[in-house]
């Protein structure tokens, strides 16, 4: 499955990129995980729906010879 998702560089303070490293890994999450998370719970409080994230399978591919 391609990964769809928009890709762009973001510019970002030191403080505030420790705090987000800091919140995510309290949430077993990555920076960019978290930084979606945080994106879509402001969206909401603004009235904004946003269709929830399509889940992606997780985990190590199975091989070839598996069922």
């Amino acid at each position: 499955m391609p990964d769809d998702r928009k890709a762009f560089a973001l510019r970002i303070e030191p403080a505030l990129w420790v705090q987000l490293e800091r919140c995510a890994a309290a949430e077993f999450r990555s920076v960019n995980a978290e930084i979606e998370v945080l994106l879509r719970e402001a969206l909401a409080r603004r009235g904004v729906k946003v269709a929830p994230p399509e889940q992606r399978k997780r985990g190590r591919p199975k091989k070839e010879n598996e069922e």
